[in-house]
Parts: C-alpha cells; sequence; structure tokens
C-alpha cells in the first residue's frame, strides 16, 4: 500500500510516499480501506519532532489521526461491523491515516454520518472529539451556560461553537476580522475580532461559566477576568495556572483527546439531524501532503484540510 512515512523529525520535505505491507487485523482489530483523511496542527508538530508523545525511537512513522473509509476486514472477535461498512474514526498513536490501509480498535470505530461524503466525514473525527470532550467531558457545559471559545474558526473551534448551540448554551468567540461572519453562521451569539477588541471588554468581568482555550499564552491568561467565580477553564494546550484557579474557585485542566467510536456516534446523530457540519477548506491528493501541511503551517484556515486518497 501506499503510505507517507516520516524517517526523521524537520520540514515537510521529510514527508515520503512509500510503499508498506498493508496490515493484518487481528481479535478486535478492523482493517480499514481509507478513503480520506485530515491534516491536523499535531500532524504538523509531529512531524517538526515538537510534539512530545513521539520520540525519535519511534520513527519511521505514518502520521495521520483521522480516517474515513470502509471496512475492509474484520478481526475474529469484532461484532459491530462488516465488509463494507462506511466508517470513521480517531485514531490511536500507533497508527497513521496518511496511508491507503490502516488498523482500527473496534471500540473506536463509528459508522460515518449518512448526510457526509468521504472527505467531508475525514474532517471530522479528530477536531469534532476533542471539541466534544473539551466541552462536556472536561468542560461540563450545561444548556445556558456561558461559554467563550478561543480560536473558533479553527478546526476545532468551529465544532465547538456548533456543539455549544446545540446544547442550548450562549456563545462567544475570538476569531480574526474576516472569520466574524463566518462563526455567526455557526451559531457563534458573539463574534470578538481579537485583533482590535479586547474580549475582557466585550463579554464583561465574570461572566463566562467556561472558557475553552484553543490558542494559549497571553490568550489564556488574560481569561481570568472573565470567568466566573466557580467557573471551568478548559485548553487543549498548556495547563492554566493552578493559583489563579484557586483564586477563581475555578477547576482549570488542560488535556489530550481521546479516540471515542461512542462519542463519534453520538456526533454523526446530530450531524445527519443537520444540526452539525464540518467545514473543508481545501483538499490534497495524498502525493500532495507537503503542500497540504505547509498550508495549513502558513495560511490563515478555516475549518479542515483533508487529503482523499482511494476511491
Amino acid at each position: 500500500m501506499k503510505a507517507v512515512v516520516i524517517h526523521s523529525f524537520g520540514p515537510a520535505n521529510v514527508l515520503q510516499l512509500e510503499e508498506l505491507p498493508v496490515p493484518q487485523p487481528t481479535d478486535d482489530e478492523i482493517l480499514v480501506k481509507i478513503r480520506a483523511a485530515s491534516v491536523n496542527p499535531v500532524d504538523c508538530k509531529t512531524r517538526a519532532g515538537n510534539y512530545p508523545p513521539v520520540q525519535k525511537g519511534q520513527l519511521p512513522l505514518v502520521l495521520g489521526r483521522d480516517v474515513a473509509g470502509t471496512v475492509e476486514r474484520v478481526g475474529d472477535a469484532v461484532t459491530r461491523f462488516k465488509k463494507g461498512d462506511a466508517v470513521y474514526a480517531v485514531l490511536d498513536r500507533q497508527h497513521g491515516s496518511y496511508a491507503e490501509y490502516v488498523i482500527v480498535k473496534e471500540r473506536d470505530l463509528a459508522r460515518k454520518p449518512e448526510q457526509l461524503d468521504f472527505t467531508e466525514a475525514a474532517a471530522v473525527p479528530l477536531a469534532a472529539v476533542t471539541a466534544w470532550q473539551g466541552l462536556f467531558d472536561h468542560g461540563g457545559l450545561r444548556a445556558g451556560q456561558h461559554v467563550l471559545i478561543h480560536g473558533g474558526a479553527g478546526g476545532v473551534g468551529h465544532f465547538a461553537i456548533q456543539f455549544a448551540k446545540a446544547r442550548g448554551a450562549n456563545v462567544s468567540t475570538t476569531v480574526s476580522k474576516e472569520d466574524m461572519e463566518f462563526v455567526r453562521g455557526l451559531g457563534a451569539d458573539q463574534a470578538i475580532d481579537h485583533n482590535s477588541q479586547r474580549f475582557e471588554d466585550a463579554v464583561g468581568q465574570g461572566e463566562i461559566d467556561l472558557v475553552f482555550d484553543l490558542v494559549d499564552g497571553e490568550t489564556q491568561e488574560r481569561s481570568w477576568a472573565v470567568l466566573k467565580q466557580g467557573g471551568t477553564m478548559i485548553s487543549t494546550l498548556s495547563k492554566p495556572s493552578e493559583a489563579q484557579a484557586r483564586a477563581h474557585a475555578a477547576r482549570a485542566e488542560n488535556f489530550v483527546v481521546q479516540p471515542n467510536g461512542a462519542e463519534l456516534n453520538e456526533i454523526g446523530r446530530l450531524i445527519d439531524a443537520g444540526k452539525l457540519r464540518p467545514h473543508v477548506e481545501a483538499v490534497f491528493p495524498l502525493a500532495a501532503v507537503r503542500t497540504a501541511q505547509q498550508q495549513l503551517e502558513r495560511k490563515h484556515i478555516r475549518g479542515k484540510i483533508v487529503l482523499e486518497i482511494g476511491s
């Protein structure tokens, strides 16, 4: 099978298209024929050697955490899927989707939403499950609460806005000026241009129940001013200040997304009900993976970039 492999860390030119053996599933594993995969910031960080969980000793490595495709073969213990099923998943760190086939654990796999084609479906798993786990599993967001999402136009952010609105929350989000209409179209109640307006002034002091931070740095630190006493701050990046959390009687966490087929099934139901839609900014063939990653790193991307792999 064709696969994109890195043998060393570095810039995009370390991505090499090679021939590898097709893996074989065992027990609770499923072999998926990949139709599409998406490109995520973690892929670029891993390739560059800036993602600590991946060490040099684990190379060579196939990148990619999102997959959409069809079941090709199942292990003896698999009961919920059969050959030909259309599926999608967040992959674990031991397997990569920049390839024609990949192994997925049965518990991590979900049926592809009927309303999406494979290219659209590939844009969903990692970003959407990250948004879901950040808002609900870690953030505990409930109907009627006010959430501030930093970076609402990106891959995770554009799903987070839609999830929060579907849950009945009031949504404020910080974005660039050119993305304000985009996030309003996703359902954001308040779009704040982070370049020309201080979000503290826009949302008010102590008004936010949950800060969902996808930006980090100064933005995260300034967010304590808008958080209610007893509120929650969740980050996909660095851990929020424990001292500030104590001062605000707040719960503060950072987290790393975990594959979860059950949550993907819930997300798929929202998609098929018309309450959620991925935004695909650009599509590339697998052979153009270097260009795809360079665009993600250098350009302002709304939503997701997708690699089309098989047919």
